[in-house]
């Protein structure tokens, strides 16, 4: 953004425009505020300060030749007092994109008696009802609204809806609503959300810090994004948060028990597999055993048939003798 001040309303283009007024064009440097307008030296009849960042309409000097301000594509949401005063001779008006929310916020525009042309396109008070009729009641002498020349019969028309006490009592209710808009509202929002104070920052940094895990890093960075400061105080109430909060510790808790279920297959599985290697062994035991008992029996069997070799040969030797007798 841009301050507006002498040196550069002396560097701005300056010219005669098509219908021969003499313009000071201002146009697009994003200037917030209207200020050190002084420093035209009443020198133009019309000033474009299209395509900036102004938010209210005043802080103008007495400017006695100006008689057309283009204000199209800012910010405004309020319009200030007594500009009358400080502008005697505005006769055009254009406030085309901005953000006039009410019609009550219009209503310092009825002390202009000298403006015959506004246009309020664009703003969000053209969608209320009997916008055309109330501006036309508040602004008698205008002549063209949203660039529509005013018609005898809107006049008229406006003239029997706020006529008598019913409509005095009409517009006294409009004015009512739009007391209860605060304009600047939504700027304080906007400053409060422009970025974090140093205690904000320091609280993050600690958090961040004392963070020992990822999920704890996750947690952080989710308080982050919706908006809450690690290390304040938070009122205790159901939110989104907590709820994430309690998924993850769920979470963890579903993943400890399917860790712990894996420890405990593995540990069966060594087990079983002990226990069958201890089975063969034993099975190899038991062939060993077979066997020797195998060779036990033949070692008995070769013994008996010895024993009966030998039995054989002495009843033939015991014969021998008795036969070369006879």
């Amino acid at each position: 953004m841009v301050k507006l001040s002498a040196e550069l309303i002396e560097q701005a283009a300056q010219y005669t425009n098509p219908v021969r007024d003499r313009e000071l064009d201002l146009r697009g440097y994003k200037i917030p505020v209207l200020e050190n307008l002084g420093a035209t030296l009443d020198q133009f009849d019309t000033i474009d300060f299209s395509d900036n960042e102004i938010r209210k309409l005043d802080g103008f000097p007495l400017l006695k030749r100006l008689k057309t301000l283009l204000m199209n594509n800012n910010r405004i949401c309020r319009i200030g007092e007594g500009l009358e005063h400080t502008l005697p001779s505005l006769k055009e008006l254009v406030l085309t994109n901005n953000n006039i929310q009410e019609l009550g916020d219009l209503d310092p525009l009825a002390s202009i008696k000298t403006l015959t042309l506004l246009s309020l396109l664009r703003n969000p008070v053209t969608n209320k009802r009997h916008y055309r009729l109330y501006v036309i009641n508040k602004i008698p002498q205008i002549r063209v609204l949203d660039f529509q020349k005013v018609k005898l019969k809107e006049r008229q028309e406006a003239e029997r809806m706020f006529k008598g006490k019913r409509g005095a009592q009409l517009a006294k209710d409009i004015a009512k609503r739009t007391k209860t808009f605060t304009p600047g509202a939504a700027l304080q929002a906007e400053k409060k959300k422009a970025g974090p104070s140093p205690a904000d920052v320091e609280a993050i940094k600690n958090a961040i810090a004392n963070a020992t895990s990822l999920a704890e890093v996750e947690r952080l960075k989710g308080l982050l994004q919706s908006g809450q400061i690690p290390g304040r105080d938070v009122k205790p109430g159901p939110s989104g948060m907590e709820e994430e909060e309690e998924e993850e510790e769920e979470e963890e808790n579903e993943n400890e028990n399917e860790e712990e279920v894996v420890q405990m297959e593995t540990v069966v599985q060594m087990e079983e597999e002990a226990a069958g290697g201890e089975v063969e062994d034993g099975g190899e035991d038991e062939e060993d055993g077979g066997g020797e008992h195998e060779e036990e029996e033949d070692e008995e069997d070769d013994d008996e048939e010895e024993e009966e070799e030998e039995e054989e040969e002495e009843e033939m030797e015991e014969g021998v003798p008795v036969n070369g007798s006879a």
